[in-house]
């Protein structure tokens, strides 16, 4: 699921990631364009059933991501604002973030 929230002058959308706990056991990625793909940069937090991040990006931005659950596997977000091919034979979730 995505949250997005603006600041109030708007130069910053802070976007949160979650996910059902139940998708992972022991940890969980936020891999994307924000990040360069860093496998190890942004970890979510177990929280109140589910795992979570808060992300601060900038607007009017399209940023494609996915989730590395337990160190194994890509997923993508159920709620994500579009999917796109990626050049694995895969799709990317992408979050797009307005004005």
């Amino acid at each position: 699921m995505l949250q997005k929230k603006f600041t109030p002058k708007r130069t910053i959308c802070k976007v949160t990631f979650s996910i059902p706990e139940e998708w992972a056991e022991k940890d969980v990625q936020l891999v994307g364009d924000f990040n360069e793909w860093d496998k190890k940069s942004d970890s979510l937090e177990k929280k109140n059933d589910k795992w979570e991040i808060t992300m601060r990006l900038k607007p009017e931005n399209k940023y494609r991501f996915k989730y590395l659950l337990d160190g194994e596997v890509w997923e993508n977000d159920d709620a994500a604002d579009e999917y796109v091919p990626n050049d694995f034979g895969t799709q990317d979730s992408v979050v797009e973030v307005g004005k």
